[in-house]
């Protein structure tokens, strides 16, 4: 058989970097979400860009699914084999090959997670501000265009990756872009290629631009008698140009997770938790001007400090958002989801979306990046009850549905991957097809990651 035959060439390429075992077939099966298990046909550590290279042309060779795996951290089943084939674990590739201090840039392998990234760049005064909260591998981040808590102040990986090193299908290695920081020269293939989900090729190298680490840090939270009085705090700091680095929202349920979680004594209510980047003086300033904001609509007290174990009990809590709110229903499963709308129609599709909930027969705390407009809803479904998961699917089409109505999208960082596909055509419209049409023209044999992302696939 042509996978039988494709793994005899692997294990003579790479010997103990290609993994059988039951045990690690499952571990690149599953997923962070609801999706069944569904194990590769065959698991490859590769350590360089050449291996990565052999590895797709034995694969091509024999017409064998390419499956690339960062972290295993994706919420849409961006890794599971679902027509099978070879998982390509690129976690042994988790060198930093260059660090451009002067030019505030760094060339990674995409193994490289974003914490031990900023470990690594701490002696610099520089850092990479791209947090998803989960501690996920620079090439899953660039490859599903993540985003994250600091998105609006940094951006997303659309924002921060300068160029990649990229195998395309027929084992064709190219570069994306180069170290400059801008460039009129041709189609802009890095673009294309972040967010692609390994549909287009696997990523073996990334340029990211760094950033310098604030002077000072203020952080703080504040509750809110309701959501829209919450959004209409955040419009009007947003319109006043109060430059925050993060600033996120928490529904009544996640408060209350947070408290039997974290043990803290959070009002159960609708909740923003914010931080300032810059000097002393204007942390300081932001965090006092934002505090009378926050008063002009309602809400409590805003507590902040400058202390480090402070803030970072403060986004602890919140990257732990998702286990507390699992917690809160022990032995359920989560259905995550997310949509992104314009910020002016960020409560209605919240209010809304609670109110969706509270009308069905599942519980459902929301979490979100109030200043981009985005926001996840962490439905809990009983693992058993197959009624539940068709539940907590007509929920997310009625949420998209209503995003794509209020001007968004079906998805504002999660991706696509299976989970997200129906409604790309809806979104979409005919540029869906010429998605479809790329990925014709770079896997014409349709062997990177199939049955995600784009039609006909």
């Amino acid at each position: 058989m042509p996978v039988e035959q494709a793994l005899a060439e692997l294990h003579t390429l790479l010997g103990e970097g290609l993994s059988l075992s039951k045990s690690e077939l499952e571990a690149h099966g599953r997923s962070e979400s609801h999706f069944p298990m569904t194990p590769p046909d065959a698991v490859v550590f590769p350590e360089t860009s050449e291996e990565t290279q052999e590895i797709v042309r034995i694969c091509a060779k024999y017409a064998v699914p390419v499956i690339g795996w960062g972290a295993g951290t994706s919420l849409e089943g961006h890794g599971l084999a679902t027509r099978g084939g070879v998982c390509v674990d690129f976690s042994r590739m988790n060198k930093i090959l260059q660090i451009n201090a002067a030019d505030m840039d760094v060339v990674v392998q995409p193994g490289v997670t974003r914490e031990a990234l900023n470990e690594e760049l701490r002696a610099t005064g520089l850092f990479f501000p791209v947090d998803p909260g989960a501690n996920a591998s620079i090439g899953g981040m660039a490859m599903t265009r993540a985003s994250g808590t600091t998105t609006v102040r940094y951006g997303s990986m659309r924002d921060n990756v300068m160029g990649m090193k990229v195998v395309l299908a027929d084992g064709r290695l190219i570069d994306t872009g180069s170290r400059a920081r801008k460039s009129a020269a041709g189609y802009d293939l890095t673009a294309l290629m972040v967010g692609s989900e390994g549909t287009l090729g696997l990523a073996t190298e990334l340029t990211l631009k760094l950033h310098g680490i604030p002077e000072a840090i203020s952080a703080g939270i504040c509750s809110f008698p309701d959501m829209a009085s919450a959004v209409a705090a955040v419009t009007e700091t947003i319109q006043m140009g109060i430059p925050m680095a993060r600033i996120e929202f928490a529904c009544a349920d996640t408060a209350r997770a947070f408290n039997d979680y974290a043990g803290v004594s959070m009002a159960q209510a609708p909740h923003l938790m914010v931080e300032f980047h810059g000097s002393p003086d204007s942390v300081a300033q932001d965090a006092e001007r934002f505090a009378e904001i926050v008063s002009d609509y309602e809400g409590s007290p805003f507590q902040w400090s400058t202390r480090e174990e402070e803030r970072r009990s403060l986004w602890a809590m919140r990257h732990n958002g998702y286990y507390a709110v699992l917690a809160s229903k022990p032995g359920a499963r989560a259905m995550v989801t997310d949509i992104c709308v314009p910020i002016s129609n960020l409560a209605t599709a919240v209010e809304q979306t609670q109110a969706d909930i509270a009308a069905s027969s599942l519980s459902g705390p929301i979490l979100g990046h109030v200043g981009d407009g985005n926001f996840h809803a962490i439905l809990l479904i009983d693992p058993n009850q197959p009624a539940d998961l068709e539940e907590a699917k007509r929920l997310s089409n009625q949420m998209v549905a209503r995003a794509l109505a209020l001007g968004g999208t079906c998805t504002g960082e999660h991706g696509v991957g299976i989970g997200k596909k129906s409604f790309m055509a809806q979104e979409h419209g005919e540029g869906w097809q010429v998605m479809g049409a790329i990925k014709q023209a770079l896997d014409p044999d349709n062997l990177m990651n199939p049955g995600k992302l784009v039609p006909g696939n």
